[in-house]
């Protein structure tokens, strides 16, 4: 009887531990693949959220990466629990004759009362980080809460961003008509344009008029925060150490 009782009692203890066990938390998951992409295209994003940066290169095609992992700044007990739903967060990749779609779907938390409404209620970040052929086109459609940074591309650029900072690096050389706003921020330009200031003082504007043949053009919005378009600047070529020959001193057999 004493033998049984104890047997029961390995079981029930077994079943408790099952229980109590803590949840493995989810490392960060990985994800590359590239695709071709269509001559003088668009690399188009929709319902993004997180750090996305956008680098020109001298490929045919778009290389993307994807790095997705639990919000560092959770309790060790949500980290845990929440780690489940990385497998919901989805990034889509759609080739089209003149564009290639990328977009995003994820769950949301949203607390009652809502506390912060320009808040992503997300528990997970999300980085993207993305090779197009520089001449590409990019449209970034309704980003959420996070950075977009942009460099070496020289062609048309359209952001619309919730919440966070747009920061561009672009060819000094280059040409741009440019129509860049924030609701509540600043938007800092290198390129030459017309600061307005939004009514209330609430936000910010600077427009470019650039409308030389071949200027490109720079349509960005930010909800809450700032946008900053910078010139990259591209060291001149040094003066050569090598004094070309006197008049009348050629060298013979020359």
């Amino acid at each position: 009887m004493l033998h049984k009782l104890a047997i029961l009692a390995l079981g029930a203890s077994s079943a408790l531990l099952a229980v109590d066990a803590p949840l493995k938390e989810a490392p960060p998951v990985t994800n590359t693949q590239r695709v071709d992409f269509p001559a003088g295209g668009t690399l188009r994003l929709t319902n993004s959220i997180g750090t996305l940066t956008v680098e020109g290169w001298d490929q045919p095609q778009m290389e993307l990466t994807t790095i997705k992992s639990v919000k560092s700044t959770l309790s060790p007990s949500e980290r845990r629990k929440f780690s489940e739903e990385l497998d919901q967060v989805r990034i889509n990749v759609e080739g089209k004759p003149a564009e290639i779609l990328i977009d995003t779907s994820f769950p949301r938390h949203r607390g009652f009362p809502p506390g912060n409404p320009w808040g992503p209620g997300v528990k997970f970040d999300l980085e993207y980080r993305i090779h197009v052929p520089r001449d590409a086109k990019l449209v970034v459609a309704g980003h959420d809460v996070g950075e977009i940074h942009v460099d070496d591309l020289i062609n048309d650029i359209s952001v619309n961003l919730l919440q966070g900072e747009i920061l561009l690096h672009l060819p000094q050389d280059a040409k741009y008509s440019i129509d860049a706003e924030t609701d509540f921020g600043n938007v800092n330009c290198d390129y030459p344009g017309e600061e307005k200031r939004r009514r209330w003082l609430s936000g910010h504007r600077w427009v470019s008029g650039e409308s030389a043949h071949g200027a490109h053009k720079l349509d960005l919005k930010v909800g809450y925060g700032d946008v900053v378009i910078l010139k990259t600047q591209v060291p001149s070529a040094p003066p050569s150490l090598i004094s070309p020959p006197a008049p009348g001193n050629t060298p013979k057999g020359l």
